[in-house]
């Protein structure tokens, strides 16, 4: 438009995209609070967040009855100023060796009570504020809870997530689902048979449930990896590839790209979490940074060319989420 208001011909339009519509994100630790450097590097670059380990159980309430969220309140308001969405990191850990050591010994009646208190602790204040829940994180591999309350422990569990947060997508999260076709814990088929037990248990037929893939990465199998997604789409839930890294290796960088472009590629991943959240002392398997929040020379790269043979034409988001831009003529 030009002056007044009117329609302007042959006009030269340029078109400059902040941010990739594609959710694309990363964990992000406690030592973002009060550090600039690292409040910058991170906002600029991610959409989504994940925190690392500060909203986990063990986080909150170490010891019983002494629950502590203002490190988790802080990342959360400091999340909402720059409009990034946060994913609910974990509400339950099916993992034995997760339990603070009180929960362990603890008699039926007195698990539940405690897990209502902590539902009611962390589901509760952030319902409306997380875009997902991760509920009992891992529960192909391990079986606390079930071991506890029975077969049905994870499904009861979903159930009681889903009246106090109406709007968060439920996820299960696992490993290995698309890492490791050795691993026989948690091959598709048992995953979808998992979450059809949980949306099949009485009363679950309305919760809003979502596929998690954590993708910790050695060295990837990419038509293992696309059969997988492949098999899961088939439960038409919302799909996220919630951790992702890879170990160190002479190829690391090869790999953590073809992880990306698989993943980005694929019609049906809706989202895609890095698990690469930075402390000072080093990253639990990958940086993206170093200690001035300058990018490691491999977390710059960035490419515009798609995948070949793939069914979609997308490519891969850039690490560093930079600005991209375009004109029109």
């Amino acid at each position: 438009m030009g002056a007044n208001d009117k329609p302007m011909a042959h006009a030269n339009v340029s078109i400059e995209l902040l941010r990739l519509g594609f959710p694309f994100g990363n964990a992000v630790t406690k030592e973002i609070l009060g550090l600039p450097a690292y409040e910058k590097w991170f906002t600029s670059r991610f959409s989504v967040a994940t925190f690392e380990n500060e909203m986990k159980w063990y986080s909150t309430e170490w010891t019983q009855n002494h629950e502590d969220y203002r490190v988790p309140d802080a990342m959360m308001s400091l999340m909402r100023k720059y409009k990034i969405k946060v994913r609910g990191h974990n509400v339950f850990w099916d993992d034995q060796n997760s339990q603070m050591q009180w929960v362990k010994p603890l008699n039926l009646a007195q698990l539940k009570a405690a897990m209502q208190k902590r539902l009611k602790s962390v589901v509760s204040p952030y319902a409306g504020k997380v875009i997902h829940w991760d509920v009992v994180n891992e529960n192909l591999h391990f079986n606390f809870f079930e071991t506890k309350l029975g077969p049905m422990a994870s499904a009861q569990i979903y159930q009681q997530v889903g009246q106090l947060d109406r709007n968060a997508i439920l996820f299960m999260n696992e490993f290995n689902t698309l890492e490791q076709p050795g691993d026989p814990n948690p091959v598709p088929a048992k995953y979808v048979a998992k979450m059809n037990q949980i949306r099949g248990y009485a009363g679950n037929g309305g919760l809003k449930l979502g596929v998690g893939l954590e993708s910790h990465f050695s060295t990837p199998n990419i038509p293992y990896m696309r059969s997988s997604l492949d098999t899961l789409a088939k439960l038409k839930l919302p799909m996220w590839l919630t951790e992702v890294d890879v170990v160190k290796s002479p190829n690391q960088v090869k790999y953590l790209e073809q992880v990306l472009r698989e993943g980005f590629a694929h019609p049906n991943v809706d989202g895609i979490v890095m698990w690469a959240g930075w402390h000072a002392k080093g990253c639990y398997v990958m940086c993206l940074t170093n200690n001035s929040f300058k990018n490691l020379p491999w977390a710059t790269s960035s490419t515009s060319s798609s995948p070949s043979g793939r069914r979609t034409a997308r490519p891969p988001p850039p690490i560093t989420m930079g600005r991209w831009s375009s004109t029109c003529p």
